[in-house]
C-alpha cells in the first residue's frame, strides 16, 4: 500500500512539473511578442499624429470663434459651425486615448460629457460668471456646449446671431472654445514631450504595463462610450425607455451618425494597427492574436466590426430622429455592439492574458 502511495505521489509531482512547464511556455509565448514595437506603432503612427491633427483643428476652431464673437454675422456663424462639426469629428479620433495627461486632466469628460445641462449654461450666461475648470462644470462645456450655442439658440441663423448681441453669450462661447483648445494643447504637448517615451518603454506584461493599461482603456471606450454613450443610452437599452436628449450632438441636424461612424472607424483601425490618415498598418491587437495562433479570434472580431458597420447603414443620419421614429434599429445596433464587447472584453483579453480592472456601471 505504501509502495502504491509513493507511486501516486511521484506521478503527481511529474504531472505538476509538466503542467508548470506547459503554463510557463504559454506565458512565454505571450511575452515573446514584441510589445515594444506595438507600443511604438500605437504612439508614433496613431496617437501622436491623431492628437497633432486634433490640435490644429481646435486652434482653427478657436480662431473662427474669435472671428464670430468679434463680428457676429450669419456668414461667420456658418463658417464657425462648419469647423465645429469638423473638430467634433476629429475629436472622435483621440477620444479613446484616455491615458497619461489626458486621464489626469479628465480631458474626455471636459470635452464631451452629454447631455448638456442647458438650464445651468443659460444661468451661467445670464450671471456673466462661470468657472469651466471645476469638475462640476463637465456638463456645461465642451462640444455639447458648442452644439447648443451654435445650433440650439434659435430656429434660424438670424435668431441665433441675434443672441450674440449680448456680451455674456459672446464671452461664454469664446471661453468654451478656448478651453477645448487649451486642454488639447496640454495633452498634445505631453505626447510630443516625455510621455511618449514613458508610454513606449513600459513593456511589462503586467497591470502597470502600457499594453495592459491601455487595453483596459480601449475596451472601456468601446463598451462605455461607443456602445452605451452613442447608442445604448439614447435607445433606452438599460431603462426600456428611449431618451432622445441623450443623443450626442443633440442640437445638430445630422451629425450624430457621423460621429458614431468615425468613432467606430477609429476603434477598428486601432485594432488593426492602422496608421492615422494612412493605409499602412503596424503591430496591433490583430497581429498579437495571430502571433498567439488566435487568428480565428481576430477574424471573428473583424467580422463583427463588419456586421456593426453594415447595420449602421440602416440608421437615420439623425439619431434623435431614429430614436423617435424607429428605435428598434437603435436597439439592434446596441445588440451588435454588445457582441463586440464579448469578443474584446472576454475572448481577446483571455487570449492576451490581460486582466480587466474597470467596472462597467451597466453591469454587463
Amino acid at each position: 500500500m505504501k509502495k502504491f502511495s509513493r507511486i501516486l505521489i511521484f506521478a503527481s509531482l511529474i504531472f505538476t512539473a509538466c503542467s508548470s512547464e506547459d503554463e510557463g511556455s504559454g506565458n512565454n509565448e505571450v511575452n515573446t511578442f514584441d510589445r515594444g514595437a506595438m507600443l511604438e506603432n500605437w504612439a508614433d503612427n496613431i496617437i501622436v499624429p491623431s492628437f497633432d491633427n486634433f490640435k490644429s483643428s481646435t486652434q482653427q476652431l478657436e480662431d473662427l470663434t474669435i472671428a464670430f464673437t468679434s463680428n457676429p454675422s450669419e456668414e461667420n456663424l456658418v463658417a464657425l459651425r462648419s469647423q465645429f462639426e469638423s473638430s467634433y469629428l476629429d475629436f472622435q479620433t483621440v477620444a479613446m486615448f484616455d491615458i497619461g495627461r489626458a486621464e489626469e486632466l479628465s480631458y474626455r469628460r471636459f470635452l464631451n460629457t452629454y447631455p448638456l445641462a442647458t438650464s445651468e449654461v443659460e444661468s451661467k450666461i445670464a450671471s456673466g460668471s462661470h468657472n469651466l475648470e471645476l469638475p462640476s462644470s463637465f456638463t456645461k462645456q465642451g462640444f455639447p456646449a458648442l452644439d447648443y450655442l451654435l445650433n440650439g439658440l434659435g430656429e434660424t441663423d438670424a435668431e441665433i446671431v441675434a443672441k450674440y448681441s449680448s456680451e455674456n453669450y459672446r464671452n461664454y462661447l469664446l471661453d468654451v472654445s478656448k478651453r477645448i483648445n487649451s486642454l488639447t494643447t496640454e495633452v498634445n504637448s505631453s505626447w510630443q514631450g516625455d510621455y511618449r517615451d514613458t508610454f513606449v518603454s513600459s513593456t511589462s506584461s503586467s497591470s502597470t504595463g502600457s499594453v495592459d493599461k491601455f487595453t483596459n482603456k480601449f475596451i472601456m471606450y468601446y463598451e462605455t462610450f461607443l456602445r452605451s454613450g452613442k447608442i445604448g443610452y439614447p435607445a433606452g437599452a438599460f431603462t426600456g425607455t428611449p431618451s432622445p436628449i441623450n443623443v450626442e450632438a443633440y442640437y445638430s441636424v445630422d451629425l450624430s451618425k457621423k460621429l458614431y461612424l468615425q468613432a467606430l472607424k477609429t476603434t477598428q483601425d486601432f485594432f488593426n494597427g492602422k496608421h492615422f490618415n494612412a493605409s499602412q498598418t503596424g503591430k496591433s491587437y490583430k497581429q498579437y492574436l495571430e502571433f498567439l495562433e488566435r487568428g480565428d479570434l481576430a477574424n471573428d472580431i473583424l467580422s463583427q466590426f463588419g456586421t456593426i458597420n453594415s447595420q449602421a447603414s440602416n440608421l437615420d443620419t439623425s439619431f434623435k430622429s431614429q430614436v423617435q421614429t424607429n428605435n428598434t434599429l437603435m436597439l439592434v445596433a446596441f445588440d451588435e455592439l454588445q457582441k463586440g464587447v464579448v469578443l474584446l472584453k472576454l475572448d481577446m483579453v483571455q487570449a492576451l492574458s490581460i486582466s480587466i480592472n474597470y467596472v462597467d456601471s451597466d453591469g454587463d
